[in-house]
C-alpha cells in the first residue's frame, strides 16, 4: 500500500473514532439530562401530591382534620397562629361552636365521698376497679398504664388524699420552677402540674398563676386574666375534692385548703359533661384530677404530640375518669405543661422545649 493511501485510511479511521466518541458523549449527556428530568418530574409530582393532600385535609369537604387543627391550635394559647394564618375568624368561630363542652352544673357534694378501707377483695366489678383496688398492702399509690385509640399515658391512684396539697414556685410573680425542683424541695413522692399561668406573647416563665391559688387555707396568688376560664378545683379540710364556679370568698367559706382555678369540669356529683365534637379543646397532651366515692384520688397524665401518642381530647379524659369510677373530675393545664414525676423521676414524656422536655410552671399538685 502506498503512503498516500495509508494516510487517507488512517485519517478516515480517526474521523470515525472522533464521531463515535462524540456520539457516545452525546448519548451520555442525553442520559444525564433524561435522569435529571425524571428527578425533577418526580420531585414536582411529589410536591404536587403533598399539596393536594394538604389542600384536601385543610380545605376539603371532610371536616375532621380541620376541626382537629383549629381546636387544637386555638386552645394552646401560644400557637393560635397555626389556625389564624389559614382560616378566617368566621370559620374558626364556626368550628369552635361545633366543638364544645357543656359542663355539669352545680358544686361537688362532699357527702357523696365516703372514705373506705378495703380488706381482701376476691371479686371486682370490672377490670378498672381491679386495677385500682388490687394493690400492695399499705401502698400509698399505684401507677397504672393507660391506653386508648390514639393516646397513651398514666393514671396514679392515691389512697390517702390527706397527703395531697398544692405547691407553688418559690418565686411567685417573678418566675416559675421545674416540677422536678418543686418535688425535691417539698419532699414529694408524686408531683403533677396543676393550673395554668399567664403566658404573654408565648414567652411566659410560669411566674403568675391564672386565677386564685389557695394553699393551706390561705390565698397565695390572685391574678385575674380575661383569657382564663374555669372554676375552683381543690380539696377541702376533709380531704374531699371540690369542684365549682364560685368566688374566692365562697371557696374559703367551703373550707378549701388547697386549690387552683382551671377547667373545664368533666364530672360533678357523678354527672358527666356533655361533649360536642372533640370538646373544642383539640387533641393534645392532657392532665386531669378526680376522686372516687371511696375517696381514692386519681391523677391522670396523657402523652401527646408523639408518634406513639397523638394526645387526648375532652371525651377521652371523661371516659378514662368514668371507667375508673370518678364521681368528680376536672381537666388541668395541658399541652407542654402536662408532667408527672414519681420519686424524682419524670414518668411521662413532656414536650416542652426546655430542660428534658420540662417547662417552668407556677402550680403543682404534690403528694408528700
Amino acid at each position: 500500500m502506498k503512503n498516500k493511501e495509508m494516510i487517507e485510511l488512517l485519517s478516515e479511521n480517526i474521523d470515525n473514532n472522533d464521531k463515535n466518541s462524540i456520539d457516545i458523549k452525546d448519548d451520555k449527556i442525553s442520559k444525564k439530562m433524561s435522569k435529571k428530568k425524571k428527578i425533577i418530574i418526580s420531585i414536582s409530582a411529589s410536591f404536587g401530591g403533598v399539596f393536594l393532600v394538604l389542600a384536601f385535609l385543610f380545605y376539603g369537604p371532610w371536616s375532621g382534620f380541620r376541626n382537629f387543627w383549629i381546636t387544637t391550635a386555638m386552645t394552646t394559647m401560644n400557637h393560635r397562629y397555626l389556625a389564624t394564618a389559614l382560616y378566617s375568624d368566621e370559620t374558626i368561630q364556626k368550628v369552635l361552636a361545633q366543638n364544645s363542652i357543656i359542663e355539669p352544673n352545680g358544686i361537688s357534694n362532699p357527702n357523696l365521698i365516703s372514705f373506705t378501707k378495703y380488706g381482701k377483695t376476691s371479686a371486682y366489678k370490672n377490670k378498672y376497679e381491679e386495677q385500682i383496688l388490687n394493690h400492695e398492702k399499705d401502698a400509698l399509690y399505684k401507677l397504672i398504664d393507660i391506653k386508648g385509640n390514639n393516646y397513651a399515658g398514666y393514671l396514679v391512684a392515691i389512697y390517702d388524699p390527706s397527703r395531697i396539697s398544692i405547691a407553688t414556685t418559690k418565686y411567685l410573680g417573678t418566675r416559675g420552677q421545674f416540677i422536678t425542683t418543686v418535688a425535691k424541695d417539698n419532699n414529694a413522692i408524686i408531683a403533677m402540674n396543676a393550673g395554668g399561668f399567664y403566658d404573654p406573647y408565648w414567652n411566659g416563665n410560669g411566674a403568675l398563676p391564672h386565677g386564685t391559688v389557695i394553699q393551706n387555707g390561705k390565698i397565695v396568688s390572685d391574678f385575674q386574666d380575661a383569657q382564663m376560664g374555669g372554676g375552683f378545683i381543690g380539696f377541702d379540710k376533709d380531704n374531699k375534692l371540690i369542684l365549682g364556679k364560685m368566688t374566692k370568698e365562697e371557696a374559703l367559706a367551703r373550707g378549701l385548703r388547697d386549690a387552683v382555678e382551671f377547667g373545664p369540669f368533666l364530672i360533678i356529683n357523678g354527672k358527666s359533661a356533655f361533649v360536642k365534637g372533640n370538646g373544642g379543646w383539640g387533641i393534645a397532651p392532657r392532665s386531669a384530677i378526680g376522686q372516687r366515692k371511696d375517696g381514692i384520688v386519681l391523677f391522670l397524665v396523657i402523652n401527646g404530640r408523639l408518634a406513639t401518642s397523638l394526645g387526648a381530647d375532652m371525651t377521652d379524659l371523661t371516659e378514662v375518669m368514668e371507667n375508673y369510677g370518678a364521681v368528680n373530675a376536672a381537666n388541668l393545664d395541658g399541652g407542654s405543661s402536662s408532667e408527672l414525676v414519681i420519686n424524682n423521676e419524670v414518668i411521662n414524656t413532656p414536650v416542652a422545649v426546655g430542660n428534658n422536655g420540662l417547662r417552668t410552671m407556677s402550680t403543682f399538685w404534690i403528694v408528700k
